[in-house]
C-alpha cells in the first residue's frame, strides 16, 4: 500500500463540515489545524487550513481531482466523527455530511462502512477527543479494510 500525503484541500473539506451548524467548536478546529501539521504541510498551507477554522468555508471550494479513494474515505470518516463530538448531531450537519458524501462521490455503502470505523477509533480506550483520538489509526485502519475488500473482490473474479 502507498501511503498517500493529505493535501489542503482535505483539510478545507473538514473545516467546511465542521462549520456546517454555524460554529465550528475550537477543539474541533484544534484537531483539524493539527492533523496538517502532522502531515507535514508547509507552514503557508497550515494557516490558510487554519485560517478556514476561523471563517466559514463552503463545501464547493473542495478540489477532490488528486484525492485516492483512500483520502475521500477517510475525509469523509474524520466529518462523521467531528459531527458527533459536541453530543450533538444537527440537520444542518446531517446535510453537510450527505453533501460531503456527494462531492467525495462516495456511495452510500462506504459511507456506513467510514462512520462505523470511525466509531470504533472512538470507542478506543484512548478516547474520542480531539486531543487524543487516533487519526493515524482511523487512516491505517480504512486503508487496510479497502485493500482487503478489494482482495475479496478480486478473489470472486471481479474486475478493479
Amino acid at each position: 500500500m502507498t501511503e498517500h500525503k493529505l493535501g489542503r484541500d482535505v483539510f478545507l473539506a473538514l473545516a467546511a463540515v465542521g462549520w456546517a451548524d454555524g460554529e465550528l467548536d475550537q477543539e474541533e478546529a484544534d484537531a483539524i489545524v493539527r492533523t496538517a501539521v502532522e502531515e507535514g504541510l508547509p507552514m503557508e498551507v497550515v494557516e490558510e487550513i487554519d485560517a478556514a477554522t476561523k471563517t466559514p468555508i463552503e463545501l464547493g471550494a473542495i478540489d477532490i481531482s488528486n484525492l485516492s479513494k483512500a483520502d475521500r474515505l477517510f475525509v469523509y470518516a474524520v466529518a462523521a466523527w467531528m459531527t458527533r463530538l459536541d453530543g450533538v448531531t444537527v440537520d444542518q450537519e446531517k446535510e453537510a455530511l450527505d453533501g460531503l458524501g456527494d462531492v467525495l462521490r462516495i456511495p452510500e455503502r462506504p459511507r456506513v462502512h467510514a462512520d462505523a470505523i470511525a466509531r470504533e477509533i472512538a470507542e478506543l480506550p484512548e478516547g474520542d477527543r480531539p486531543h487524543r483520538y487516533d487519526l493515524p489509526r482511523l487512516r491505517k485502519t480504512l486503508e487496510t479494510r479497502l485493500e482487503a475488500s478489494r482482495q475479496a473482490r478480486l478473489a470472486q473474479g471481479e474486475p478493479e
